[in-house]
C-alpha cells in the first residue's frame, strides 16, 4: 500500500467498528501503519471483546497493509501511555492519533444518573485527553532533541456538542469540551510541529442507529455511511495538512463543512445597576443571531436529533 499517508504511524481509537473502522481502513489504504485500538465494549461502554479490533487488523494485513491491535481503555491514564508506547515500539515512530472512541448513555437532564454522566465524560473527554497528552509529550521530546516532527491529532466532536441536542447533556458537554480542547491544544502544540483538529461526523453506526428514523432508500443509506467521514480524517493525518490546525470539520455523506467558532456578537458599555439590564439585554438579543440548530442554521427553532448523529 502507498499513498497520502505512506509510512506514517497512526493510532485510531474505537477502531473496531463503525466510523473508527473506516478511519483505520482508509489510513491503511493510504499507506499508514495503523494501531487499531478498541476495547470492544457495548454501546454503553460495558463489556470487553478484543475480536473487532483484531478483525480490522486482519482486513488491513490481508490487503497488504500493516496494523496491530490494541485493547487498552482510552480513559485509563496508564493504558493510554501503553498504547502510545506500543505504536512507537512496534513501528519506530508515531505521527498521528485519531481520538474516535465513544459511548452513549442518553437521558434527559432531570433523569440522568451520576454514573450516566461520569461514564460518558470519562470515555469521551478523558479518552481524548489521555492519548493526546502522551502523544504530545513524545512529540515535544522529539522536537527538543532536534528532530523534525509532523504530528497530527484528530479528535471527534459532534453537532450535538457544538450546536446542542436534547437528551444529551452528558454527550454534548463532552463533545463541546473536545472542540475547545482541540482549539487550545492546537495553540500549545504548534511550536512542536503538531496540528490538532476535530471532526463532527454524521453517520449511521451501531451507536446511532436507534436515535432517529432509519434510512428508507439506498440513497439515504449511502449518505449516512460512515465511509464518508474517513477521507477528511485521513487527509488531516497527512503531511499535506501541515497548515491546518485548530479547526472543526463537519463531515457526512451530504457535505463537508467547517464549523465556525464562537464569536463576540453585539456589545454595549458595561452597566452597573442590574435593574437597568432588562432593556439593554433585550436590545442585544434583538441584534444578535439566534443559536444554531442541529441543522447548522442560526436563528431557527431547535432541531431534533437527526439519525446518524456522530
Amino acid at each position: 500500500m502507498s499513498g497520502l499517508c505512506e509510512g506514517r504511524v497512526v493510532i485510531v481509537t474505537g477502531a473496531g467498528r463503525g466510523i473508527g473502522r473506516e478511519h483505520a481502513l482508509s489510513l491503511a489504504r493510504q499507506g499508514a501503519k495503523v494501531v487499531v485500538n478498541d476495547l470492544g465494549g457495548a454501546m454503553d461502554g460495558t463489556g470487553d471483546d478484543r475480536s473487532p479490533a483484531q478483525q480490522v487488523v486482519e482486513e488491513i494485513t490481508a490487503a497488504g497493509g500493516e496494523a496491530i491491535a490494541n485493547g487498552e481503555s482510552v480513559s485509563d491514564w496508564d493504558g493510554a501511555k501503553r498504547m502510545v508506547d506500543q505504536a512507537i515500539d512496534t513501528f519506530g515512530d508515531l505521527h498521528g492519533v485519531v481520538n474516535n472512541a465513544g459511548i452513549l448513555r442518553d437521558r434527559m437532564l432531570a433523569n440522568m444518573s451520576e454514573d450516566e454522566w461520569d461514564a460518558v465524560i470519562d470515555v469521551h473527554l478523558k479518552g481524548t485527553f489521555a492519548p493526546a497528552r502522551h502523544a504530545a509529550a513524545y512529540w515535544r521530546e522529539q522536537s527538543k532533541a532536534g528532530k523534525e516532527v509532523s504530528g497530527r491529532i484528530v479528535n471527534t466532536a459532534s453537532v450535538s456538542g457544538i450546536y446542542g441536542n436534547p437528551g444529551q447533556t452528558n454527550y454534548g458537554a463532552a463533545k463541546a469540551g473536545i472542540a475547545s480542547f482541540t482549539n487550545i491544544a492546537a495553540l500549545e502544540l504548534a511550536r512542536y510541529g503538531v496540528t490538532v483538529n476535530a471532526v463532527a461526523p454524521v453517520a449511521l453506526t451501531r451507536m446511532t442507529e436507534g436515535l432517529g428514523p432509519a434510512p428508507e432508500t439506498d440513497e439515504e443509506r449511502e449518505a449516512r455511511s460512515p465511509k464518508w467521514i474517513a477521507p477528511i480524517v485521513t487527509w488531516l493525518c497527512s503531511e499535506e495538512a501541515a497548515g491546518v490546525t485548530g479547526r472543526v470539520f463537519e463531515a457526512s455523506g451530504q457535505f463537508l463543512a467547517v464549523a465556525e467558532p464562537w464569536v463576540r456578537g453585539p456589545s454595549i458599555d458595561p452597566i452597573e445597576d442590574p435593574t437597568l439590564l432588562g432593556a439593554a439585554v433585550e436590545g442585544l438579543l434583538a441584534e444578535a443571531r439566534g443559536n444554531t440548530g442541529m441543522n447548522g442554521v442560526t436563528g431557527g427553532p431547535p432541531q431534533n436529533l437527526v439519525a446518524g448523529l456522530g
